[in-house]
């Protein structure tokens, strides 16, 4: 068993907390397959960035903002299939509303609409692709994350399931657990996580109220 002491976790959204993964590969693939472009591709370098990473890497000469927007407009329209993943409810009920926060590539827009579509508590701490400039790897979201809960990067533990997402929270100086609802064990320590569970129903989260610290317990 493992138990971890930290003073905030920050967790990424999609693939963390809920499974969108259907609606994106429907949004990303008509799109991709709109420009004449590769799906599979498209939709794998999408995963845990800010879309318009991937709209400025695949179409160099598109009008990046319009792009954007309608690829938004999709993703925030099609909610079939999404949910919460394994223990997520549990685990966000379970931690006090200032000891979390969730760090996400995707708009404010589309975080609450994915959130409340997940069935999910909204958080009063939220880092989305509209705060930043710098998107995953880049840390400056989980910095941004954790001055939020106002503790130090160090003192926070990220929890995610992209190599983006772990790069950026490895870089910001966090610790990371890493998810296997998306990427191979190897892609994940490739990346830098310290720990691989399935999902969040392998952890519990413990809070020790006189010391402001969450206690998370995994078997690893």
């Amino acid at each position: 068993m493992i138990e971890i002491r930290c003073r905030g976790v920050l967790f990424d959204m999609d693939g963390v907390l809920v499974d969108s993964t259907p609606a994106v590969a429907r949004v990303w693939s008509g799109w991709a397959q709109e420009h004449g472009l590769e799906a599979d591709e498209v939709v794998r370098r999408a995963h845990g960035r800010p879309s318009i990473a991937t709209i400025r890497e695949m179409l160099p000469e598109a009008d990046h903002e319009a792009e954007n927007d309608e690829v938004e407009r999709r993703e925030i329209e099609d909610v079939e299939g999404v949910v919460a993943l394994p223990g997520a409810e549990d685990i966000l009920r379970a931690l006090p509303a200032e000891r979390w926060a969730v760090v996400t590539s995707a708009t404010k827009a589309l975080a609450e609409v994915r959130i409340r579509a997940g069935g999910l508590p909204l958080p009063e701490n939220i880092v989305t692709a509209d705060d930043i400039t710098h998107g995953k790897p880049n840390p400056e979201p989980y910095f941004k994350g954790s001055r939020l809960l106002r503790v130090a990067p160090g003192e926070c533990v990220v929890v995610e399931d992209a190599p983006a997402g772990i790069r950026a929270g490895k870089a910001a100086g966090a610790r990371v657990i890493a998810l296997r609802t998306t990427a191979k064990d190897a892609e994940l320590l490739a990346a830098g996580a310290d720990w691989i569970v399935n999902d969040l129903s392998e952890i519990s989260g413990v809070y020790a109220a006189n010391a402001e610290m969450v206690e998370l317990r995994f078997n690893h």
